[in-house]
Order: structure tokens, then C-alpha cells, then sequence
């Protein structure tokens, strides 16, 4: 029986980017909090190490070679420094590719987890952390899917202020938007943000006072995100002008979107409507927080 670990869509409830430092790394500060919808990683036997892919995203992923989840496992091959016997990975791909919601390095994040317990490594904790870093920028955060203050180039976690239930839509609108596009012209445009971390309560007692200490903070990247790919711009303003949204924002470098809610029955109503107003955007709603159980 193969084992399975939850890989969840990582959503930053805003993003501070500052100018490129030496490398053309851009220092970050980034409040992320997952949610309880994404992919599934999964083991299974096989005589070498290998991936499967399936799920309704899976054509959008690019080669094996360079899959994530299939770096994962080398890379932590590699720091457990013994053989690891032969596993076949397979990865149910059902959040959109190239979407701003972490799904790469939350994928990358479940494998590594996963692999640990399948394999029985005496890997602890901090060792596991290096090896998602060595991945990128967000498979630090994403590897636990707990929320959290990512700053540095993602590297550098704190904890999260307290986080009420969250209810939210996510949209995304078919649109694949690169993450490398938006980061040049976001450098072309030249307005860089203050990366310190804001100041704020220890704790937000619901999702209206947390929207409103959102709506003092930023995505740095949204406006890069909105002039490459428009399509994002008609989603962010479609959800900014629904009222059960009490903030809408673009998730990272984007195409996808969110809209927070005051509870479930906002939430729902609002997906229920946009679904059928868009049907070839790709709508759920959820709830974001974190860490989620893997599915059993």
C-alpha cells in the first residue's frame, strides 16, 4: 500500500518585493497561508525511481527531468548519503501550472516529507528545510504548509501572526503567467518595495480585521502580473467588485487570484456565481490556513 502526502496551494496574502540585490535575487517579505485544496503525492513500486503524472493540470507540466517532486527526491537522496531503495512517485496535478499558488515547490515539499517516512531517513527537520531551500525560493514555507512570514528570498521563516478561519475563492483564468516575465518587468517598471516586515497584531480575531490590515499591504508583482497576462487584471477586478469579497488580490507572481470572506456562505455564493458567469475560469473555493492532514 503506497503511501500519500498533501501538497497545498500556497497563497500570499501579500508580497513585498524589493530591488534585485548581487545574482538578481529580489529580497522578499510575504505573509503565505495554504489551503486545504492541491495536489496529492503518492508512492508506489517500482524498480527505479520514477514519476507519474495524472490529474486534470498534468499536460501542463514541462519534461520529467525537470519535474520538482523528481528533483526532490535526489536532492534528498543525496543528503541521506546511503543507498534508498527503488520508489515510483506519482503526482495528481490539480492545481494549475505556472499559477502563482506554489504548486512546484508544494509538490516538491510533500515529496519530501513523504520520501523521509517511505525510506525511514534519520533526517531531522532543520536538514529537510536546506534541502527544500536548495529547490527554491518558496519550498522552505511550502515544504510544512503552515502559515508563516517568509523574508530573504523565502529562505528566512518566522511565525505568522494568529490567523482566524479563512474563507476564500481562488481564480485563475486558464492563463499560464511565467514567473521569470513578471520578475523582468517588474524590474523594468523599476518600483521596488519596502521589504520590512510590517508591523501587526500577535493575532487577528476574523477574517474582516485581517482584510483590512491586508488592505495597508501589497503584491509587489501584481501590476507585472496584470500588463503580461490581462486576462488576471479582468479576474482582479471582477472579484475586487463582488460584495462578499472583503479584499481580492493576485497570489504571488499570479495568474491566479483570491478573494477573502467573512464565512463559508459568503464563499460559497460567491463561487457558486462566478462559476457560472466564467466557466472557463478555473473557481474554488476554500479555506487557508494550515498545515492540512494528508488525505488518507
Amino acid at each position: 500500500m503506497g503511501r500519500t502526502a498533501f501538497a497545498p496551494a500556497k497563497v500570499n496574502l501579500f508580497l513585498h518585493v524589493g530591488a534585485p540585490e548581487e545574482g538578481g535575487f529580489h529580497p522578499i517579505c510575504s505573509l503565505m497561508a495554504f489551503a486545504d485544496i492541491g495536489d496529492v503525492v503518492s508512492t508506489f513500486e517500482a524498480e527505479a525511481l520514477s514519476l507519474r503524472v495524472a490529474g486534470p493540470f498534468a499536460k501542463g507540466l514541462s519534461g520529467e527531468d525537470d519535474n520538482l517532486v523528481l528533483r526532490a527526491a535526489r536532492a534528498l537522496i543525496a543528503e541521506a548519503r546511503r543507498p534508498v531503495a527503488p520508489v515510483g512517485l506519482s503526482l495528481d496535478k490539480r492545481l494549475p501550472v505556472a499559477s502563482g499558488l506554489g504548486g512546484g515547490s508544494s509538490d516538491a515539499g510533500a515529496a519530501l516529507r513523504l520520501l523521509r517516512e517511505h525510506a525511514g531517513l534519520e533526517l531531522d527537520d532543520a536538514r529537510l528545510e536546506r534541502v527544500a531551500t536548495s529547490l527554491g525560493s518558496d519550498s522552505a514555507a511550502c515544504l510544512w504548509g503552515a502559515p508563516a512570514i517568509a523574508e530573504g528570498r523565502g529562505e528566512r521563516l518566522s511565525s505568522a501572526p494568529v490567523l482566524p478561519p479563512l474563507d476564500a475563492v481562488l481564480v485563475n483564468p486558464r492563463v499560464p503567467v511565467s514567473t521569470a516575465e513578471v520578475y523582468r518587468r517588474f524590474d523594468a517598471d523599476g518600483r521596488f518595495g519596502d521589504v520590512a516586515r510590517p508591523l501587526s497584531p500577535d493575532a487577528f480575531e476574523d477574517a474582516t480585521e485581517l482584510a483590512a490590515w491586508l488592505a495597508r499591504q501589497r503584491n509587489d508583482l501584481e501590476a507585472a502580473a496584470v500588463a503580461i497576462a490581462p486576462a488576471v487584471g479582468t479576474v482582479l477586478e471582477t472579484l475586487a467588485g463582488e460584495p462578499e469579497a472583503l479584499l481580492a488580490r493576485v497570489s504571488g507572481s499570479g495568474g491566479t487570484c483570491f478573494a477573502l470572506c467573512a464565512s463559508d456562505i459568503e464563499a460559497e455564493s460567491l463561487a457558486e456565481r462566478l462559476d457560472a458567469m466564467a466557466p472557463d475560469w478555473w473557481v474554488r473555493r476554500c479555506r487557508l490556513g494550515g498545515p492540512w492532514p494528508d488525505p488518507r
